[in-house]
């Protein structure tokens, strides 16, 4: 392998990396939400839709950064996520129908809904936020005079690496290290057991769907510097999370941030070494392969 050849794998591989990292902030609120509550939810790639339009609009008339618009749009998609269920998941799913899983399907529909109303308020225009720092990177060399490679790395993407690493790591303390977070972990693996712990289990559903929102919500705005924006983004971003959903592992944050970091890797070395088009098939390759060959994830790999 020459060393041209090198850094264009090291390149890739860095490059699957970053996008991995902001793949498993998507899918660990998904993962949480299906966890607890036991349901797909449909509309999460319509609520990161939401929050990249309101760092949007935010840029757009305070001149607020994307970076910063964060901790303005997750605590908004919060509130939203919380008013979903309490006011039109929760009714749902407690009446008894000849579709048990018609929780599901009104989750699709407000997915259809918040893409209208962004059509209506917005227009089907591609947006963006022309930051000044869009087209910057910083160089290998820069840190290590010698280096035999010339690797560069995307500034936008190493600051959305970098909160999307924050994030999950406040994320981790919070499940782990509070009685909040130990609350919602106890009503995912047991629900019957936690009621009889005295947990309020319609609050901690009621608080995860929040909690899953508002992690969609800042990765929208980590993706905004990346991505154009237009109503009907977020379509693509609820398969992706569905897809490492499953990657990882059904209800697991660890099996979350693990799918999204081999499916962000082999969506980059599928678009450098096959072609663009081709990484929406890759993904779809590796969807089908963990449902024949490890159906239970690739945590299920580690508790053998």
């Amino acid at each position: 392998m020459t060393s041209v050849q090198l850094e264009v794998l090291l390149q890739t591989i860095i490059s699957g990396i970053f996008l991995g990292g902001l793949y498993a902030l998507l899918a660990i609120g998904m993962t949480l939400i299906m966890g607890v509550m036991k349901i797909i939810n449909l509309a999460h790639g319509e609520l990161m839709m939401v929050g990249m339009y309101i760092a949007y609009a935010l840029f757009s008339f305070f001149k607020i950064d994307p970076y910063i618009a964060v901790f303005i749009a997750a605590p908004v998609l919060f509130g939203l996520g919380v008013l979903l269920q309490k006011f039109l998941i929760n009714p749902v799913m407690k009446v008894d129908s000849i579709l048990p899983e018609n929780q599901v399907i009104l989750t699709v529909g407000i997915g259809m809904v918040l893409a209208n109303l962004a059509t209506i308020f917005f227009s089907s225009d591609y947006r963006s936020t022309p930051v000044t720092y869009a087209t910057k990177a910083w160089y290998i060399s820069d840190f290590w005079k010698d280096s035999p490679l010339e690797l560069s790395i995307s500034l936008p993407w190493s600051v959305s690496f970098f909160f999307a690493i924050l994030i999950t790591a406040v994320l981790w303390f919070f499940l782990t290290k509070t009685d909040l977070g130990k609350s919602i972990r106890a009503t995912a693996q047991d629900n019957d057991a936690a009621l009889l712990m005295g947990v309020n289990v319609m609050r901690m559903r009621m608080l995860t769907f929040g909690l899953g929102s508002s992690l969609v919500g800042a990765a929208g705005c980590l993706f905004l510097p990346i991505y154009y924006l237009f109503p009907d983004i977020g379509g693509q971003f609820t398969l992706i999370a569905f897809v490492i959903t499953i990657l990882g592992g059904l209800g697991s944050t660890v099996g979350a941030i693990l799918g999204g970091l081999v499916l962000g890797v082999f969506e980059s070395l599928t678009a450098t070494y096959v072609g663009m088009g081709w990484a929406p098939v890759g993904r779809f390759i590796i969807f089908i392969a963990v449902l024949i060959f490890i159906p239970g994830g690739i945590v299920s790999l580690f508790k053998k």
